[in-house]
């Protein structure tokens, strides 16, 4: 069998450099929807919703919360610029159950002084740390 090609892809937070290595592919979620790259994939820039980032390597994968940001993806390169990222161990469980159950009961009673679209954010990412952690 074929070894996989690999390419670089980096993921960098304001506080962090987060993952710097290679990866035969990722998987995230976009505006758009989930996309997944391998190697030589075709150049383009897309908007990152959050949801669990996907990294396959050759000796298994690895699981991360990947919050909103921007990727550029080129044919031997992901750049990942997210205004958060955190592996499992850096989740705190109850902490995401308790900000989930947060947003759903704010969207749920809709008040004039909601700010909805903050609330639907809120909760993708409370769903994010929890799918993670799955």
């Amino acid at each position: 069998m074929a070894e996989e090609k690999t390419f670089l892809i980096k993921i960098i937070t304001p506080e962090r450099v987060f993952y710097e290595g290679e990866a035969t592919m990722a998987e995230f979620n976009t505006m758009e929807g989930e996309i997944g790259v391998y190697a030589a994939h075709i150049p383009m820039t897309v908007i990152l919703r959050p949801g669990v980032l996907t990294l396959t390597q050759g000796d298994g994968q690895k699981k991360a919360a990947l919050h909103t940001g921007f990727a550029e993806i080129l044919p031997e390169q992901i750049t990942i610029l997210a205004e958060e990222a955190e592996w499992p161990g850096e989740i705190d469980i109850a902490r995401a159950q308790a900000a989930k159950e947060r947003a759903e009961e704010r969207i749920r009673e809709r008040r004039t002084d909601t700010d909805i679209a903050r609330a639907e954010t809120a909760l993708q990412r409370a769903v994010a740390r929890i799918n993670t952690l799955r």
